[in-house]
C-alpha cells in the first residue's frame, strides 16, 4: 500500500498530535506501507510557516526525510494536475490528486474536497 500524506496529516504525525486518527497512525507506522510526502506538501507547509500560520520542525526537509520518502514533482504530475476538473482549486491538493492517481496511492486527509476526484482517501 502507498500512502500520500496531506499537509495537516504530515504535521499531526511529526508533532504526535492526537488529532490524527488511530487507524491513520497505524497505517503510516506499518513497516509494509510506503509513505510518501510530495514536494508540493513541503512547499505548501513552508509557505504557511513563512507567513506565520503554523510551526514546523526547524528543518522540515530533514524531519520529513528522516521518516518518509519525498516524492518529487514530475512534468507528468504537473500536466495532470493542471488537467484535473476544477472541483478543487487548491494547487497543492490538485498535485496530490495527480500524484495519487499516477501511483495508485491513498491520500491520508480530512479534506472532503478530495471526494470529487477519482482518488482513494484514508481519513486522517
Amino acid at each position: 500500500m502507498i500512502l500520500l500524506l496531506d499537509a495537516h496529516t504530515l504535521l499531526w504525525w511529526l508533532f504526535d498530535d492526537p488529532s490524527l486518527r488511530a487507524t491513520a497512525r497505524a497505517a503510516i507506522a506499518d513497516p509494509g506501507t510506503d509513505v510518501l510526502i510530495s514536494a508540493s506538501t513541503i512547499w505548501e507547509v513552508a509557505i504557511k510557516r513563512s507567513l506565520g500560520k503554523l510551526s514546523t520542525p526547524p528543518s522540515l526537509v530533514s524531519a520529513v526525510a528522516a521518516e518518509f520518502e519525498i516524492l518529487p514533482i514530475t512534468g507528468v504530475d504537473a500536466e495532470a494536475a493542471g488537467d484535473l476538473p476544477p472541483n478543487h482549486r487548491d494547487p497543492f491538493d490538485r498535485m496530490l490528486i495527480a500524484q495519487a492517481q499516477r501511483l495508485d496511492a491513498l491520500i491520508v486527509t480530512r479534506d472532503a474536497a478530495f471526494a470529487a476526484y477519482d482518488v482513494e482517501t484514508l481519513p486522517a
